[in-house]
């Protein structure tokens, strides 16, 4: 992998489509990179605890296939009433599945590698700049904090919701991290004055955090940010992404640009760009739970086939270099 042993990395979200982040990993993890801190959002939030628990790509690959991923649906009790019953549990439960069985299956995977809680993957720097605080840890995990308003970094911002961010479990805060609106039960936090915060899926306010490790103190970085992102490469000058043919694609089109903008407009800048695995996963929804065995195939080979063209070049992107990389973005802020 050229030269670069060791970089954080940063997952998209993408439901089940995660499983072309397992195959771009797998590729990174046979060229050597050994990763320091990883974050993501949704699906990219499981994927990335895992890979933060220390689970190699072949273990990963494993978990997701043997996966049962329709016993993720789990019905609330307004199920017994039919169609009526989904919006019964919308209306009443803000989810028409609860998300316990996906909460279970994670904490179970997690503790198969003696993991519970933050402080059981701490981030440790031999470098001159160790991290403090609530990031001394090896995840973070993006969820939107609806009834504020805003992005909550977990478990940066376990102290909102008067915990210690080193005994907040992992498995919780990937839990609100994956909470499609609508789909999952949102998680609920009490707030040490009172009140709920209501946490749902982070990629509403940022599916790709890929500036989650850059640096702000203008010093020189000591290793990269990679990307991996669960769609194709943009096009230049890309245009109806979100076609409008009435009311309904309207609406449709519009909770796209606002829940992608702030990601977009990191992707218009050519620097996150060279850092970014772009892995197309050809029109797999994120909800689709009922994946055969050929697509869940299909994603982990395009995911492959996306990280070997990010390290030796091909499909019109050369190879990736670090040092090439620094010098052709000199004002970007990489992390390390």
């Amino acid at each position: 992998m050229s030269d670069v042993a060791e970089a954080d990395l940063v997952l998209e979200g993408g439901g089940v489509k995660g499983i072309g982040l397992v195959g771009a990993l797998s590729v990174l993890e046979e060229r050597g990179l050994k990763p320091k801190r990883v974050a993501g959002s949704s699906a990219g939030a499981i994927v990335g605890s895992f890979v933060a628990a220390g689970f190699s790509s072949s273990e990963m690959q494993q978990i997701m296939d043997a996966a049962d991923y329709q016993s993720f649906e789990d019905k609330t009790v307004w199920d017994h009433l039919g169609p009526p019953g989904r919006v019964l549990s919308a209306a009443f439960e803000l989810g028409e599945y609860r998300g316990d069985e996906v909460h279970h299956w994670i904490t179970s995977q997690l503790a198969s590698k003696a993991v519970t809680t933050f402080s059981s993957m701490p981030y440790v720097d031999d470098g001159a700049d160790p991290a403090l605080g609530s990031q001394q840890y090896r995840l973070v995990v993006m969820a939107s904090d609806i009834s504020a308003g805003r992005l909550r970094r977990l478990p940066w911002d376990a102290e909102v919701f008067g915990e210690s961010p080193g005994d907040m479990p992992v498995a919780d805060a990937v839990r609100a991290s994956m909470s499609i609106p609508f789909f999952f039960k949102p998680v609920k936090k009490s707030l040490p004055g009172g009140g709920d915060a209501v946490l749902v899926d982070g990629g509403m306010l940022s599916n790709f955090p890929i500036t989650t490790f850059d640096r702000t103190d203008g010093k020189p970085p000591r290793w990269p940010t990679i990307g991996i992102k669960l769609s194709a490469r943009p096009e230049t000058g890309e245009e109806s992404a979100n076609p409008v043919s009435g009311v309904f694609s309207m609406g449709k089109a519009l909770l796209a640009t606002m829940t992608g903008w702030y990601d977009n407009m990191h992707l218009d800048d050519p620097a996150t760009v060279a850092r970014t695995i772009f892995v197309d996963t050809t029109g797999v929804k994120a909800t689709d739970f009922d994946l055969d065995d050929a697509t869940k195939k299909r994603l982990y080979d395009n995911g492959r086939k996306a990280a070997t063209q990010f390290l030796d070049g091909g499909d019109g992107r050369e190879a990736w270099n670090w040092e090439t990389y620094q010098q052709r973005y000199p004002s970007s802020s990489p992390t390390g």
